[in-house]
């Protein structure tokens, strides 16, 4: 399991010709990542959850706050302790077509990491190519025609199977999908999407998705959660499908009105709102709520004062005036 309190990342900017500027990335964020789950952070470009998902990966250094995996948090960790705790934690980056080095076969990528595995196993060579070929298998491509092809001779879906099995050779307990479908073919999505469900069904891989794309989400089967992230705080969670049907936070709602319908298969939702503003992240920290200014529903409390996450039932949200909005598609059958 992994626990994840109060993270916050600032990062100082020295940009040129001016002062220096100060950006809140992550602000007090708690999560829990039970082993098998599955969690999903969704927000705008810039909301802060690829920082969130690099600070869990060891990528970047906490400002303050915690991460603990297994019970052990890793800022009390000597180095060697720490990269062996964060081996179990692989990242699934966004763009398969610089993920891979171009110069390296398949084969000669899998079996740099494999032969390691393969020594502190006190396993042969033979392993290492077994192992290489069930888990080439396992995300669904054929070994004898994949191995030996470099990066550039394989489509943009198969470069993203290989980096899943590419993370899956140290046998990892939690896999950080960062936009990992964003940069594919829409006809392909889906597949990678089932894969990610099946192998947290299958080897109880925990999962954390962070996309912008709230029906992903959907996909990684069944108790998942869902965390919307605005500024760097997590303004609503919930299970996702309460969530998505039943979205109490503006920002949430306004998320989902962006979503495309099907027309003639489903029916916008009688609330849906335009943003008519820009997200831009803010250089003066607001004394208030960090979406009171693009908010069509803000009353003066809200910049003045800034809300909580508070608790309501199995959710929570961070807003004075939480009300639930019907902006989810529905289909043309069901009642609106």
């Amino acid at each position: 399991m992994i626990e994840i309190k109060n993270l916050e990342k600032v990062f100082h900017i020295k940009a040129k010709f001016s002062d220096k500027k100060t950006v809140h990335a992550v602000r007090k964020v708690n999560l829990i990542i039970p082993d098998g789950g599955a969690i999903s952070l969704i927000g705008e470009s810039g909301c802060g959850k690829t920082t969130i998902g690099r600070m869990l990966c060891g990528l970047e250094k906490p400002t303050a706050g915690s991460i603990i995996i297994n019970g052990q948090d890793i800022s009390k960790l000597r180095r060697g302790a720490r990269s062996k705790l964060l081996q179990k934690i692989q990242l699934i980056q966004q763009d398969p077509y610089q993920a891979l080095n171009p110069t390296h076969t398949i084969y000669q990528m899998m079996s740099a990491t494999l032969k390691k595995v393969a020594k502190e196993k006190k396993k042969g060579r033979d392993w290492v190519r077994w192992r290489m070929d069930e888990l080439l298998n396992l995300v669904g491509l054929d070994p004898s025609t994949i191995l030996f092809k470099y990066p550039h001779m394989l489509s943009g879906g198969q470069r993203q199977r290989v980096i899943i099995a590419r993370a899956l050779t140290v046998e990892p307990e939690i896999l950080v999908a960062d936009e990992i479908v964003s940069m594919i073919d829409v006809s392909l999505r889906l597949g990678i999407l089932k894969l990610l469900r099946n192998l947290r069904e299958q080897f109880n891989i925990s999962i954390l998705f962070i996309t912008h794309d709230v029906a992903s989400a959907r996909y990684l089967g069944e108790n998942t959660k869902l965390y919307v992230v605005y500024k760097g705080m997590i303004i609503e969670r919930g299970h996702t499908e309460r969530v998505i049907r039943q979205p109490r936070h503006p920002y949430t709602q306004a998320l989902l009105s962006a979503m495309p319908i099907l027309k003639g298969i489903e029916r916008a939702g009688s609330d849906r709102f335009v943003l008519t503003s820009q997200f831009r992240q803010s250089v003066q920290e607001p004394a208030g709520c960090l979406f009171a200014d693009r908010c069509p529903f803000s009353q003066p409390v809200c910049r003045d004062k800034r809300p909580e996450l508070t608790a309501e039932g199995e959710g929570a949200s961070a807003c004075f005036f939480p009300k639930v909005r019907k902006v989810a598609a529905v289909a043309v059958n069901q009642g609106v």
